[in-house]
């Protein structure tokens, strides 16, 4: 094991550690929680609250699936085109994008309240996931497809689209603060140490 794979493993663990403390520590609630939605109440009737629901319907689950279907594609292409280096590295990815996404299955083990009466539970918020998993998954690609290109505008704006799906969600009064960094923490965490499993990186 390099020296790198080692300190992304030790990221990895620690950041899906947070995550785990967090969705227990949170769960009764917290005070920046309470805060930031009572500096929102009221936007989700407004126009800042239906842009919202258009984001949402955007930057959430449907990103994710659109994600896995262009990668499954490109894994048939590859694959039929004779690049069966490519397409095993595309399988992984999708691997990758389907673990990430799988850290919505918390919501079942915390079981928290929403801000509102609203379906589901609350943490981690599942827009904010598949967001983040798109998100790690193309980090990932492009770093292993493409090191020395690509790099810093798809971390700009994998951030930019984590940071658009977290307001949202909040906008519309559907999840608290803490479920969004959760939510993001957790995926991150995840993404690491499978990415390294599955010698995605270091590459």
């Amino acid at each position: 094991m390099t020296r790198l794979a080692a300190r992304l493993i030790a990221s990895g663990a620690a950041l899906l550690a947070f995550f785990i403390a967090l969705g227990i520590a949170v769960n009764s609630g917290t005070a920046v929680d309470r805060f930031v939605a009572d500096a929102l109440d009221g936007q989700s009737d407004g126009v800042l609250g239906r842009i919202a629901q258009v984001g949402s319907a955007l930057l959430g689950p449907t990103l994710a699936i659109a994600a896995a279907i262009l990668l499954l594609g490109w894994t048939v292409l590859a694959w039929r085109r004779g690049q069966r280096e490519l397409a095993g590295v595309l399988v992984r990815v999708l691997v990758l994008l389907g673990v990430c996404r799988a850290v919505s299955l918390f919501k079942e083990v915390y079981e928290r309240v929403r801000p509102q009466d609203y379906p589901g539970w609350s943490f981690p918020s599942g827009h904010v996931v598949s967001v983040a998993a798109v998100a790690v998954t193309a980090c990932v690609l492009c770093r292993r497809l493409w090191p020395h290109r690509f790099g810093t505008a798809v971390v700009v704006w994998s951030s930019v689209a984590i940071a658009l799906a977290a307001l949202c969600r909040l906008v519309l009064d559907v999840h608290w603060l803490t479920d969004t960094v959760g939510a993001t923490i957790g995926v991150l965490g995840v993404g690491l140490l499978t990415s390294v499993a599955l010698r995605l990186l270091p590459a």
